[in-house]
């Protein structure tokens, strides 16, 4: 038998009032003066609050249909990594336009009946199993295999995206990410190793080992960029002159630089920690402005946007790790290193700790620069070295060769 009118607009405006002031913040008599009906019939049926929002979550389209509007929200195509980055843009967004409702299930749980808790959980399971049958023959053919299941990692999946919400709805000036760009790829570098997320030509990994990139090859790339637009010069020079990660990068804010006449730094926050990094003006031999002057501040100079990161994409949201990846693959398009290899995004920071090195910087403090372990900038050490014997065994063949004294062979 259909609800009953009355019964519909209760939980309809029982619906609307949790999602837009909570449900501690809601009280039966507005429920029912929304719907328009007295409030004895809404305590006629549904006994009190709690027993209307179980009706909520049982009967309310908005949940009953979660999994039907799922399937049709989640995107068409083969691309598992764009797919993946479309869904959690998408409900990430969801979640952020309700955080009175995500606040009330979350923190007002513990005085909920029993069988509310238990719809809770039975409508979670029903997303996460559309979200896994969905995502099942991606993950089936990824190459390489993921580490989980389609039904793992839809499970992990949503626990993350609602641990986001809750941290976002709960707290401020957490810094444990920039902004949802950023929460987005540390879960794709979580879920989607390098190779499952990334083409071969989008790669930012070198085949093998550590490998720094020639002079004249960073310099082409620089020019590259320059001719795209102001910010990839900018993001070319910042790739190249500070030695910063891709992930660093996308993370970057305005107010984590600063110029004067003397030097230009980057204030990066990451898991290790803070730290600060100098944009170099010397980049493959060749001198790229002064700190006042260069790429980077020209690039700020034409913002007009109100936007606190420091680069964007297309449509003025933060730069992700694979718009940067696009960006490095543009200007590396028809490139290729002495290996034969298309330059890969990871290079630019290899280049960078190799110089340093180069030009006499301790192993010690590049650590303290990068923010990684000394024991993990060896390869960087081994190869500054491998460098420096070849330059001294070049120069040492443009000296004449001594002429033997008289009885030497």
């Amino acid at each position: 038998m259909p609800a009953s009118p009355a019964r519909q607009k209760l939980i309809q405006a029982a619906l609307d009032l949790f999602v837009s002031q909570g449900i501690s913040g809601t009280t039966t008599r507005q429920i029912a003066n929304l719907a328009g009906v007295n409030e004895v019939t809404l305590f006629r049926n549904f006994g009190n609050k709690y027993g209307l929002l179980l009706a909520v979550l049982e009967e309310s389209p908005t949940f009953t249909h979660l999994a039907r509007r799922l399937q049709r929200s989640l995107p068409q195509g083969p691309d598992l990594h764009q797919n993946f980055r479309t869904y959690l843009q998408a409900n990430l967004k969801l979640l952020s336009q309700v955080p009175e409702l995500v606040r009330s299930l979350i923190g007002e749980a513990d005085q909920y009946p029993p069988e509310n808790r238990e719809a809770i959980g039975h409508r979670l399971t029903e997303a996460t199993r559309t979200v896994a049958q969905y995502f099942a023959p991606a993950i089936a053919t990824a190459t390489p295999p993921l580490a989980l299941t389609a039904e793992q990692f839809a499970a992990a999946l949503h626990c993350l995206v609602l641990g986001y919400a809750v941290v976002e709805c709960t707290s401020t000036n957490h810094q444990l990410w920039p902004h949802r760009e950023g929460f987005i790829d540390t879960v794709m570098a979580l879920f989607l190793h390098p190779p499952a997320v990334t083409s071969s030509a989008l790669a930012i990994a070198p085949a093998a080992g550590v490998m720094d990139l020639p002079a004249a090859l960073v310099q082409t790339l620089l020019q590259t960029a320059r001719k795209a637009s102001p910010q990839d010069h900018a993001l070319a020079y910042v790739l190249l002159g500070a030695g910063l990660l891709p992930t660093e990068i996308i993370h970057l804010q305005r107010i984590h630089h600063s110029s004067d006449p003397q030097q230009q730094v980057l204030r990066v926050i990451s898991p290790q920690g803070r730290r600060q990094v100098p944009v170099n003006q010397w980049i493959g031999g060749k001198r790229h402005g002064s700190p006042k002057s260069n790429p980077l501040t020209k690039w700020l100079k034409i913002r007009k946007d109100e936007s606190p990161a420091l680069f964007l994409d297309e449509s003025g949201a933060p730069l992700s790790l694979g718009g940067l990846q696009q960006r490095w693959q543009g200007w590396a398009e028809g490139l290729l290193t002495p290996e034969g290899q298309p330059p890969a995004l990871v290079q630019a920071h290899q280049t960078w700790c190799i110089d340093m090195l180069m030009r006499g910087m301790s192993l010690e403090n590049l650590a303290l620069l990068t923010g990684q372990a000394v024991a993990d900038l060896q390869p960087y050490s081994d190869r500054a070295r491998e460098k420096i014997a070849l330059e001294q065994a070049t120069q040492l063949d443009r000296k004449p060769n001594p002429q033997p004294r008289d009885g030497e062979t």
